[in-house]
């Protein structure tokens, strides 16, 4: 039963890590399922759990890196470049593939939204140049692809452009950008 614990606190562990997940304070796990992995009822790691320590130590580093060293890994070549390319162009689509071939999901569904909005956007495919997949993260302070850029203005990955459209204000924002650029 010891080891069968230790292992189910390691596999969390690891999924986790692998998900970017740094704090268990978000997950709710049935009481049966919390206790057995040594944690509180409403998810987060006993201190005197071993994994807390774990996760405070990849938390901290964590931080480190993004505070520290990503000013430092985006050279100003790279910056510049993606932010000439953000300011020249209305509208600015980093993403994974291009518009008339995606290779992701998420980024064909902005894609397909910015086409049912008639925009005419630029496309930036970021599987071409790993130093422009990492760059346009640490540029955005976000963490994922695609990411859309109106006016010179980020506005959000998949998720965002899907409320916005639902909602009507991306359509309004890019007829607008669009009536400006003629």
């Amino acid at each position: 039963p010891e080891f069968a614990m230790a292992s189910s606190q390691f596999a969390l562990l690891v999924a986790c890590l692998l998900l970017g997940v740094h704090s268990l304070e978000a997950f709710v796990l049935p009481s049966s399922c919390a206790s057995s992995l040594g944690l509180r009822q409403h998810g987060s790691l006993a201190a005197s759990q071993p994994m807390h320590t774990v996760l405070s130590i990849q938390k901290q580093r964590s931080r480190a890196r993004l505070e520290g060293t990503s000013a430092l890994r985006m050279k100003a070549p790279m910056h510049d470049a993606i932010d000439k390319v953000v300011k020249e162009n209305k509208i600015v689509l980093f993403m994974k593939g291009n518009q008339d071939f995606p290779q992701c999901g998420f980024s064909n569904t902005v894609c397909q939204i910015l086409k049912a909005c008639n925009a005419q956007f630029e496309d930036i495919n970021v599987l071409e140049n790993e130093l422009l997949r990492q760059g346009i993260k640490e540029y955005s302070q976000w963490p994922t692809i695609p990411q859309l850029y109106i006016d010179g203005e980020f506005v959000g990955g998949c998720d965002i452009a899907i409320d916005m459209y639902q909602s009507g204000e991306l359509v309004e924002l890019v007829e607008r950008v669009m009536a400006e650029a003629d």
